[in-house]
């Protein structure tokens, strides 16, 4: 079971906060740092100092790193063209040296939209699928040659398909709750298929759906690999647990029974449960960016007996 760090910094961090994380990601043996992409604080936080750009903040790291893996859950696909986008991730690839991961979604927080001036189309999902088959085929061209798309909603002709990442080919991650294109889009882009906030029998449900698409459309199912994204909160007794909680805003009971929390033997037996319906690779959501000893424990304690 891969552990990786997966931050919120729209609830407010700056960029030398999440440089601290990822060093610590590292130093600690976890798999990998994850970020989202939002630009509008969400619930009852300041947000402060403001939002800071997901692939900016990974090319910073990309520099400043040497090991993890670092990607988003999810890039929202509103924000950027796909063409650009494509460029942007395989120069952020090719600083870290091949270890950049590309989740992309359809976006949702329409807000966040309102807030910042950018469009928020009603056909998101058709364009997700568009923007997909345009950022693969533009990394997939072989160079010399030309990439074309003709969609309904976006239009390449002639693309040189520059530049190229530094992996031979960036991990796609989808996810999502959706019961029939969620899965039928997977099986056809994704490396990675992600649950967030899932209940084990949510998860093994979904993920049961997304492995029959893949055999629908021809593909070994265990191509994928499949992941839950979950709230963490772990403490050496039932104090630290409960301060760590009062610290997100959150309450316990509600947290063990959403999320991973509670004692070390308690969360690695929830992962255990996970792993049992199928999960490969937990991604922990830290909502505390200010806690790194929180990271240490995690690392300490649970990484340790699942490795």
């Amino acid at each position: 079971m891969d552990l990786r760090i997966f931050t919120e910094p729209q609830q407010g961090a700056t960029y030398d906060t999440l440089l601290t994380v990822a060093k610590a990601t590292e130093d600690l043996g976890f798999d990998a740092f994850f970020r989202s992409d939002h630009y509008l604080r969400m619930g009852n936080v300041d947000g402060l100092p403001g939002p800071t750009d997901a692939w900016i903040t990974l090319a910073g790291l990309a520099r400043e790193t040497k090991r993890i893996r670092l990607g988003t859950l999810m890039t929202a696909g509103t924000f950027r063209l796909p063409g650009v986008l494509a460029i942007q991730v395989a120069q952020v690839d090719q600083m870290s040296g091949g270890r950049v991961e590309l989740g992309l979604g359809a976006g949702w927080f329409e807000e966040e939209h309102k807030a910042y001036g950018i469009p928020f189309p009603k056909e998101k999902f058709a364009r997700l699928e568009e923007q997909l088959a345009i950022v693969t085929g533009l990394w997939a061209t072989e160079v010399g040659k030309t990439f074309d798309f003709h969609g309904t909603y976006y239009d390449l002709t002639g693309s040189p398909a520059l530049p190229k990442p530094a992996q031979k080919k960036i991990p796609v991650l989808i996810g999502g709750h959706g019961a029939t294109r969620t899965p039928r889009l997977a099986a056809r882009y994704a490396d990675e298929f992600n649950i967030p906030f899932a209940s084990v029998e949510d998860s093994e449900r979904q993920f049961g759906r997304v492995r029959a698409a893949a055999v629908a459309a021809g593909r070994d199912a265990d191509d994928l690999v499949y992941s839950n994204a979950l709230v963490v909160c772990v403490g050496k007794d039932d104090q630290e647990v409960a301060r760590r909680a009062a610290a997100i805003g959150r309450e316990v009971d509600e947290l063990k029974a959403n999320g991973l929390a509670g004692s070390p033997a308690e969360v690695v037996d929830k992962i255990g449960r996970y792993a049992e319906a199928g999960s490969r690779r937990i991604y922990l959501q830290m909502l505390d960016l200010g806690d790194l000893d929180h990271l240490e424990l995690i690392s300490s304690k649970v990484q340790s007996q699942l490795s």
